[in-house]
C-alpha cells in the first residue's frame, strides 16, 4: 500500500483562493444528506479532537495544505505567510464551517470550546513524512493563549 504516497494534488488551480471554505450545498433527499467536503486528491483524513483552551499548530507546512471541517465546537484560527512580521489576521470557525490552510502560511488554532474536526491533507500523515514537512514558530503562547 505504500505505492500511493508519492501521488499529490500539486495544481493550485482547483485550491481554495480563501480561508473560509463556502461549501457546496448539500445532496438532500427522504434519506437525509450528503454534504460534500473535498472532491480533490487528499492522503489523509484524520479526526481530532481539542479541548477547551488548547493550542494546536503554532506551525506551517513546506508542501502540506489541508482543509479543517468542524463537527462541533469553536475555535480562533490565526494566520499569516510563513516568515513574515505582519500582524496575524484572525477567523473564528464553529459547527459546520471549513478552513483551508495552504502551504507555507504560519497558523494556529485556539479552541474556544471542545472541539472535533475532520482534517485532510495533501500529505500522508506519518511521523516521518510530517516532520519531514514541518517548522515550528510560536504565535500564540500556550500558557496565555495570546498572539505574540
Amino acid at each position: 500500500m505504500q505505492h500511493w504516497k508519492p501521488i499529490t494534488q500539486d495544481d493550485p488551480e482547483p485550491l481554495p483562493k480563501e480561508h473560509i471554505v463556502a461549501l457546496d450545498a448539500p445532496h438532500v433527499d427522504a434519506r437525509g444528506a450528503i454534504q460534500c467536503l473535498v472532491n480533490l486528491p487528499t492522503q489523509n483524513v484524520s479526526l481530532i479532537s481539542s479541548k477547551k483552551g488548547s493550542v494546536r499548530s503554532n506551525h506551517y507546512h513546506k508542501t502540506d495544505w489541508h482543509y479543517m471541517y468542524v463537527l462541533s465546537g469553536r475555535f480562533d484560527y490565526y494566520y499569516r505567510p510563513a516568515g513574515s512580521n505582519e500582524a496575524l489576521k484572525k477567523i473564528v470557525f464553529s459547527k459546520g464551517s471549513m478552513v483551508f490552510t495552504p502551504p507555507m502560511e504560519e497558523h494556529v488554532t485556539v479552541f474556544l470550546e471542545d472541539t472535533v474536526l475532520i482534517v485532510m491533507s495533501r500529505n500522508p500523515r506519518d511521523q516521518i513524512a510530517y516532520e519531514n514537512d514541518v517548522v515550528r514558530v510560536e504565535l500564540v503562547d500556550p500558557k496565555t493563549l495570546l498572539p505574540r
